[in-house]
């Protein structure tokens, strides 16, 4: 079974920071693209940024310059810095992991597409 589990979210007032983690396992960490999505009450799940297996990096445009994606492939750890919080960033936060079925740990022929529980990031205004 494919795991993965966000943890660092909180309450912050706006301009602050928070990290998210993201740590996986059931997988080959390596293999996987992942991402951080983030869900507003209301709203529909929103890509927020994303990092290959090559390490290339995509962000929405309104974090762009504010929020940093990176991964610990040796750890299996992927993390979301975030800065310059805004009250618009509030929502709960996802982790993603893609990757094709040969990564999972597990045998399966399906593509591994797991998502974590999310974390609640609140930022005051």
């Amino acid at each position: 079974q494919v795991h993965v589990v966000e943890s660092g979210g909180g309450l912050v007032q706006a301009g602050g920071s928070l990290r998210l983690s993201c740590s996986a396992s059931g997988l080959i960490f390596i293999l996987s693209d992942m991402g951080w999505y983030r869900q507003a009450p209301g709203k529909q799940r929103e890509s927020v940024a994303t990092i290959t297996t090559g390490g290339t990096t995509a962000y929405t445009d309104s974090v762009k310059g504010r929020f940093t994606i990176s991964r610990d492939n040796a750890k299996n750890i992927m993390y979301l810095q975030m800065n310059s919080l805004l009250p618009e960033d509030t929502a709960v936060y996802y982790c993603n992991a893609e990757a094709p079925a040969y990564a999972s740990i597990s045998y399966t022929q399906d593509r591994v597409n797991a998502w974590g529980q999310g974390t609640q990031v609140t930022v005051s205004s």
